[in-house]
């Protein structure tokens, strides 16, 4: 009997249900070899119904230039992302001002700032909220255009108030990293994340381990220009074939 069909479609559900996975645990899930796996995720990415990333694979989406829906990104490696949160929450100092970028890994992040006496600018609505959902934060918006189910803040406007800003940190998602770099969907979130990081005196990267070995539409900035990386220990094999001196990495 060919076990191939269900198999298949067992790691897609998996991957739909976690956002992304590493052909390891794959393989000590479904109890067969890393090589079989491997086939299997060859086969499913040239259906283009996943993509393949360093060890492992995400839920495809149709080509770099096209994004997930925000409820479907916000269900994707839920544990990872609280631990990144937990660390990043922890490098933010009472009176800070920081600047929070759009994105569900960002928005576990201003969940935990939630009443701390901290000035934030936050660069989409649900983080906005998060913040503001306690007394104790100063939360600012930068105004300007809202993307419809996505919730970021982009355009003229946006990118006007974030010249205009001098901050202590800013905590910055992606779509993608490689060893070119960070890169995103779209050119105006693209612009935004560029303007928010030369506002701040330092930036740290907030990204799980299913976005490495990817590239997405708009280049963003290559890795040197953030200090810290904070990601789940997926990404270990990744960031071994990065080369930046400059570059702090934790993983959680």
């Amino acid at each position: 009997m060919d076990l191939r069909p269900e198999r298949l479609e067992r790691i897609v559900q998996m991957l739909s249900l976690r956002g992304g996975l590493r052909t390891v645990d794959l393989a000590d899930a479904l109890n067969v070899s890393t090589a079989t796996i491997r086939r299997d995720l060859d086969e499913l990415a040239a259906r283009g119904i996943v993509d393949r990333t360093h060890g492992g694979a995400v839920l495809g989406h149709g080509g770099t230039g096209r994004e997930a829906p925000y409820e479907e990104k916000a269900q994707r490696m839920q544990p990872e992302k609280a631990r990144i949160a937990e660390r990043a929450a922890s490098l933010v100092t009472d009176g800070a001002t920081i600047v929070l970028d759009s994105g569900t890994t960002v928005l576990e992040l201003a969940r935990r700032l939630a009443g701390r006496p901290i000035t934030a600018i936050a660069l989409d609505l649900p983080s906005a909220s998060a913040l503001s959902a306690e007394e104790g934060v100063e939360v600012w918006t930068p105004g300007g255009h809202v993307r419809n189910g996505l919730f970021s803040l982009v355009g003229p406007w946006t990118e006007q108030t974030l010249r205009s800003l001098s901050v202590d940190l800013f905590f910055m998602g992606a779509d993608a990293v490689d060893h070119e770099g960070v890169s995103n969907s779209t050119v105006e979130e693209a612009q935004v994340k560029r303007l928010a990081l030369a506002s701040a005196r330092t930036s740290v990267l907030l990204v799980d381990s299913t976005k490495f070995g990817r590239r997405s539409f708009v280049r963003v900035c290559p890795l040197d220009s953030v200090a810290t990386v904070i990601t789940d220990a997926g990404a270990r094999d990744a960031l071994a074939e990065v080369e930046v001196p400059s570059l702090r990495v934790e993983y959680v």
